[in-house]
C-alpha cells in the first residue's frame, strides 16, 4: 500500500536559500541624537599588519592619486562639507507618507525622519556612503548597529529621492530602514572598508565591528602592507628579490587571482565565515550565487541586483582570459578607453565597429557595443549597471520563451517577432548555439527539463557556472537518471559544481549518496566540505560509515561555525535553526526560528519549519498557530495549505485536511506530493472518482513522477478497475522498473 506523508513531522524540510547579499563592514557605533539612543565609541582594528594608504603614497603616487578620485576611496568616509554631496540646508522631502528634513548643526549633519517606533526622530549622519550616481548616509544605533536610510541623494539630478519609490513600509517591518535588511554591519560593511571584522555576538545580538581603514583602500586588494614595507626598506635595497614583494595582486597577476580579489564585492555572494583562508579557490571563503531563476532571468541574464562576477563567468571574454583590469583601471576604477575603443582593443574595429555589423549609424548610442552586448538596468533607484555576460541579443529566444533581449530596450514600439525577423534579415536564419537554448527549458522543471540539463552538463563548451546551475536544477527532478548525473558531478574538478551537486542530493534519500558523499567531507575546498557535512547531519549517527566519522566531525565544526557567523541576519538564524532541526535538537531549532522571525516576521519558510519543530515535540496546537501566522503573511501560498493538510490529518481532522489540500490544488501547486497525498486521502474516504481526478491532474503537471502512477494504480486496484490498473502500472514500469517498492504491484498485475 502506498505510504502517505500524513505524519507531519516527516514532511520534507524546506531548504533555506542563502542570499546574504554582499556581507559585512567594519563597524563602530556612536550616539544617535535623541535620549532614546546610547552613545557608542568607534572601534578600530588592532591589526598592526595593516599600515594604511599613507604608507603607499610615497612609492605609488600615481596609483594613489587615481585612487583618491575613485568610488573605492569614496566608499565610506566621515561627513564634512567636502564629502557630503546632499543638500542639508534645512530641506524637507516627503515620499510615501513620510516627511523628512535634512539640516546641519554646526559641522554636523542630521536627518529628521521616521524611526523604528513610527515617529520622527533626529538622527545624526555618522558616515557618507558612496558619491555617485547616488550618495547614502549612515546612522548609528545601539548594540553597535549602523543603519542605512532609504533616503538618498541623486548626485546628477541634485535632489533627494526614496530608493524604493511607491513602497510604504511600516516602521516595524524588516525592510524599514531601521530593520535588519538595511543594516550596514551585515549587508554593506565588508565591501566598503578595509580589513573589516563584523564581530557579532550571537548571545547578546550586538556588534563590535571594526576596520583597519575606513574605506576601500590599497590593502583591500593588495593585502596587509607591513611585511611589504619592511621588505622594501630592508632586503629589497640589498638586491633581494621576491616575486610580488609580499603583496597580493602584484604586476602580472593571473586571471583567477585578480577575479578572486574583485569577486567578493562585485558578486552576489555569501561569506562562509569571518576567518578567511589564504587560497586561490574562492569557495574557501565565499559562495557566489549561480544564475538560477530566483535572481536571474531563465537564460542567465541579470534580473535582481546581481552585480558582475557570475555574469562574467558565463562570458566568452572570461574563457579567453580577459580580466577586470583588461578594461578597467584598477585604481581609478574607470574604463581605460572611451566608448567602443574598450572593445576594439581585442575586436577588429573594421569588422565590428562599422554599420555592416551594428546596422546602426556610427557614433550613435545604438552603435555602442555595450548597448547591444551589455544591456543595462537601474538599481538602487538611479544606478545603471551593465550585464557582464557579453551575450549576443537573441530576440528569437524572447519570442519562444519570453526572456529579455537588448534590442527591446530601445525598440519598445516593435514586437519581439519583428525584432527576431530583423536579425534573420541581417545575419541569416542560423544562430550559433548558446547555452540559453538548453538552460531556459531546463529551468522550467517539467517533463522536458532533464534532457536539456543533461545536454548542458555533457557539452564541454558550456561554462562551468552554467553546468553548476544545471546540476542545481537537477536536484528538483527526482529520477534515477537525474540522480546518476548529480552523483557524477561529485567528481568534477570545479568546486562550484561539486558544491551544487551536494546541495542537489538533499532531494534524494541518503542511501543513494551516503558512500559517494563521504570522501567530500575531506574535500580540499571548505564550502564543499560544509555542504557534505550538511548532508551527513541528516543521517542517524549509527548509520554513518566509520571510515568517514572523523572527517564528518571536523566538517560539522566548520558547518556550525559558518552558520553561527550568519546569525546577525534574519535568514542566518533560520539556516542555523534548520541545522538543529536536522539534528533533532528541537529546543535550539525553536530558539533560532523565533530569533529569525523576530528580525523578519514575514519569512514564511521559517514559520513552516517552526511549525514542523513544534509538531516534532508533540506541540500541535503551537504548530497550527505557526502555520496560521504564515497564512496571515500570504494567503496565496500553496505550501502553507499543503502543510496545514498534513497537520490536520495528523490531528484526525480529515475534513479540514481535504479543504487544505483542495486549496493547494486551487492555487496550482506543482508539488507532486500534494496530489499524491490528496489522492490517497480521498481514496481512504472512499471518494474514488475524486481521487482519480486529483492524481491524473498531478500526473499532468508532473508526468515523469513515478509515485503518482503508483498511487493511481493502487486506487484502481482498490476500486477493482483492473484494466486501468494494468495500463497505469505499465507506465509506472517504464518510468521506474527496478524500484523495489513497486515490485509487488507489478507481480500482482502480471508485469
Amino acid at each position: 500500500m502506498p505510504k502517505k506523508d500524513f505524519m507531519y513531522k516527516k514532511s520534507i524540510l524546506l531548504i533555506v536559500i542563502f542570499v546574504i547579499l554582499l556581507v559585512v563592514f567594519r563597524v563602530f557605533i556612536v550616539n544617535s541624537c535623541t535620549s532614546k539612543y546610547v552613545e557608542y565609541s568607534e572601534i578600530q582594528s588592532q591589526s598592526v599588519a595593516y599600515v594604511g594608504d599613507q604608507s603607499c603614497k610615497k612609492c605609488h603616487s600615481t596609483e594613489y592619486g587615481e585612487w583618491k578620485q575613485s568610488h573605492h576611496y569614496m566608499s565610506m568616509l566621515p561627513p564634512n562639507d567636502s564629502t557630503v554631496k546632499g543638500d542639508f540646508n534645512n530641506i524637507t522631502f516627503t515620499a510615501d507618507g513620510v516627511s523628512s528634513r535634512f539640516y546641519k548643526k554646526g559641522k554636523k549633519f542630521y536627518i529628521y525622519t521616521e524611526g523604528d517606533d513610527g515617529k520622527n526622530h533626529e538622527f545624526e549622519v555618522k558616515y557618507i556612503f558612496g558619491f555617485t550616481p547616488l550618495q547614502q548616509y549612515l546612522v548609528q544605533f545601539p548594540e553597535g548597529r549602523l543603519q542605512v536610510p532609504r533616503l538618498s541623494w541623486d548626485v546628477n539630478k541634485k535632489k533627494w529621492f526614496n530608493q524604493y519609490a511607491g513602497q510604504k513600509i511600516p516602521s516595524h517591518d524588516w525592510l524599514h530602514w531601521t530593520g535588519n535588511a538595511q543594516n550596514w554591519n551585515t549587508m554593506c560593511a565588508t565591501c566598503h572598508s578595509t580589513n573589516l571584522r563584523k564581530n557579532y555576538d550571537v548571545k547578546t545580538d550586538t556588534y563590535k565591528t571594526s576596520y583597519a581603514v575606513i574605506n576601500v583602500s590599497c590593502e583591500s586588494c593588495h593585502g596587509a602592507g607591513k611585511q611589504h614595507i619592511d621588505f622594501i626598506n630592508g632586503d629589497y635595497k640589498s638586491g633581494e628579490r621576491v616575486v610580488g614583494s609580499f603583496m597580493k595582486l602584484a604586476k602580472k597577476s593571473k586571471q583567477i587571482e585578480e577575479l578572486n580579489t574583485c569577486a567578493p564585492c562585485h558578486a552576489r555572494i555569501s561569506e562562509i565565515n569571518g576567518s578567511h583562508i589564504e587560497s586561490k579557490e574562492i569557495l574557501d571563503n565565499y559562495i557566489p550565487q549561480i544564475p538560477d531563476t530566483e535572481f536571474y532571468h531563465a537564460d542567465g541574464q541579470v534580473d535582481d541586483e546581481d552585480y558582475i562576477y557570475t555574469s562574467f563567468l558565463q562570458s566568452r571574454m572570461y574563457h579567453k582570459g580577459v580580466t577586470c583590469s583588461t578594461c578597467h583601471n584598477p585604481h581609478s576604477v574607470k574604463l581605460k578607453r572611451i566608448g567602443n575603443q574598450t572593445c576594439t582593443l581585442c575586436h577588429i574595429p573594421t569588422k565590428y565597429d562599422v554599420p555592416s555589423h551594428t546596422f546602426h549609424k556610427k557614433g550613435t548610442p545604438a552603435a555602442e557595443c555595450k548597448n547591444c552586448h551589455m544591456p543595462g538596468k537601474l538599481y538602487m533607484g538611479n544606478d545603471l549597471r551593465h550585464d557582464h555576460s557579453f551575450r549576443v541579443p537573441r530576440p528569437d529566444l524572447s519570442v519562444k520563451y519570453g526572456t529579455p533581449n537588448a534590442c527591446s530596450n530601445c525598440h519598445k514600439d516593435k514586437s519581439e517577432k519583428v525584432l527576431a525577423e530583423a536579425i534573420i534579415k541581417w545575419y541569416g536564419p542560423k544562430r550559433v548555439y548558446h547555452f540559453a537554448e538548453d538552460l531556459i527549458p531546463g529551468s522550467r522543471i517539467d517533463a522536458e527539463s532533464e534532457k536539456h540539463l543533461t545536454n548542458l552538463i555533457d557539452n564541454k563548451f558550456v561554462p562551468k557556472i552554467i553546468k553548476a546551475t544545471a546540476t542545481f536544477y537537477l536536484g528538483s527532478i527526482p529520477t534515477q537518471s537525474s540522480l546518476n548525473v548529480i552523483l557524477a558531478r561529485l567528481a568534477s574538478n570545479d568546486s562550484q559544481n561539486r558544491y551544487r551537486a551536494l546541495r542537489s542530493l538533499a532531494s534524494f534519500p541518503s542511501e543513494n549518496w551516503i558512500e559517494a558523499v563521504g570522501p567530500l567531507l575531506s574535500d580540499k575546498v571548505r564550502a564543499v566540505r560544509i555542504a557534505a557535512a550538511d548532508l551527513y547531519i541528516s543521517i542517524p549517527s549509527n548509520q554513518i560509515p566509520s571510515n568517514y566519522s572523523k572527517a564528518f566531525a571536523l566538517a560539522q565544526i566548520e558547518l556550525e561555525k559558518s552558520l553561527r557567523y550568519q546569525t546577525d541576519f534574519s535568514t542566518g538564524n533560520v539556516m542555523l535553526a534548520d541545522y538543529y532541526l536536522k539534528l533533532k535538537d528541537y529546543p535550539n531549532a525553536e530558539k533560532f526560528y523565533l530569533r529569525g522571525l523576530k528580525k523578519d516576521s514575514n519569512m514564511n519558510y521559517a514559520w513552516l519549519n517552526l511549525s514542523a519543530t513544534y509538531n516534532s515535540q508533540g506541540k500541535n496546537s503551537q504548530a497550527l498557530q505557526a502555520l496560521e501566522s504564515a497564512l496571515k503573511n500570504d494567503t496565496k501560498n500553496e505550501r502553507i495549505y499543503y502543510n496545514l493538510a498534513l497537520l490536520y490529518n495528523e490531528m484526525n481532522n480529515n475534513l479540514a485536511a481535504e479543504k487544505a489540500f483542495a486549496k493547494a490544488v486551487e492555487l496550482k501547486s506543482t508539488n507532486s506530493r500534494v496530489y499524491y497525498n490528496y489522492g490517497l486521502l480521498l481514496n481512504q474516504s472512499k471518494k474514488i472518482v475524486a481521487a482519480e481526478k486529483v492524481l491524473l491532474k498531478g500526473i499532468q503537471i508532473n508526468p515523469a513522477n513515478p509515485e503518482l502512477y503508483y498511487a493511481l494504480t493502487f486506487v484502481y486496484i482498490q476500486s477493482n478497475n483492473k484494466t486501468k490498473a494494468f495500463q497505469t502500472a505499465l507506465k509506472l514500469k517504464k518510468l521506474d522498473p527496478n524500484n523495489p517498492n513497486y515490485q509487488p504491484i507489478f507481480s500482482s498485475l502480471g508485469l
